[in-house]
């Protein structure tokens, strides 16, 4: 399994971003698919999550009514459309998989993971 993140850089506080996700090396209906986020200094820590074959999903409360995970199905690619974005959401964006039906907040239980996008938001 592949993952492939790309979409990051600089906007201004309020502006808006789209992550993207693809995937590779498998089919994910089986799977769930997360974002986790990083700022330095801290935790790697939950966004959002999506189990592919019901499109079913999870947000993080710090994210909740800005973010939106959606994927699709025929391109194999999951997103990340970012709104009304904050200084706060300054980290690098990573997307992992998790071979379960049930989205996971906990890293650890993500089999593999994308390399980071950095996402910075500027005040």
């Amino acid at each position: 399994v592949q993952l492939q993140a790309s979409g990051g850089g600089l906007v201004q506080a309020g502006g808006s971003l789209r992550l993207s996700c693809a995937a590779s090396g498998r089919t994910f209906s089986g799977y769930v698919m997360g974002w986790f986020r990083q700022a330095p200094g801290k935790d790697r820590e939950f966004v959002a999550g999506i189990r592919w074959i019901s499109g079913s999903t999870y947000y993080a409360d710090s994210v909740k009514g800005r973010f939106t995970i959606s994927r699709d199905n025929a391109k194999n690619t999951m997103y990340l459309q970012m709104n009304r974005l904050k200084p706060e959401d300054t980290a690098v964006y990573y997307c992992a998989a998790r071979n379960a039906i049930v989205i996971s907040t906990a890293s650890y239980e993500y089999d593999y993971w994308g390399q980071g996008t950095q996402v910075t938001v500027s005040s």
